[in-house]
């Protein structure tokens, strides 16, 4: 199991998958602040002053560190960053679940409309794997450039 999690190959697939899933995530989160604004609002977890904050600031966020990760710049710090904000939405669908709230995830803004559930806790929980995959095993093959 430890050959396959040290093969820069392997933790390439990971590396480009994961920073795919939140660039795609942001993008459609950044073009309808919105509607990704009330999703958040939906999830009653967050003063209102916050939620348009939030709505703005978090896309960017996932855009920047998935587009590093992509092109292998700084994968651990990156992959931390990204498994903070996976912690935090694991939590909110699970909090949301134990209220019994039938609302769409906003997971990837207001394209798909996915009702929050177990399958998104499970869905965040493999992403999370990845990150912690990627924390330990660091994958620098392939980066735009070299750091010691």
């Amino acid at each position: 199991m430890k050959t396959i999690l040290n093969n820069k190959y392997f933790l390439l697939v990971i590396r480009i998958l994961l920073g795919v899933v939140f660039v795609y995530a942001a993008i459609s989160k950044a073009s309808d602040p919105e509607g990704f604004a009330r999703a958040i609002a939906n999830y009653k977890l967050l003063p209102i002053f916050l939620i348009n904050i939030l709505a703005i600031i978090l896309p960017w966020i996932e855009l920047c560190a998935g587009i590093l990760l992509i092109f292998g710049v700084s994968v651990k710090e990156n992959s931390m960053v990204l498994g903070g904000l996976l912690v935090v939405f694991v939590i909110a669908i699970l909090i949301s679940l134990a209220r019994g709230l039938n609302i769409d995830c906003g997971c990837f803004g207001t394209v798909g409309g996915t009702k929050v559930g177990i399958q998104k806790v499970l869905e965040n929980i493999g992403l999370l794997i990845s990150v912690i995959i990627l924390i330990k095993f660091e994958s620098n093959s392939f980066a735009l450039f070299k750091q010691n």
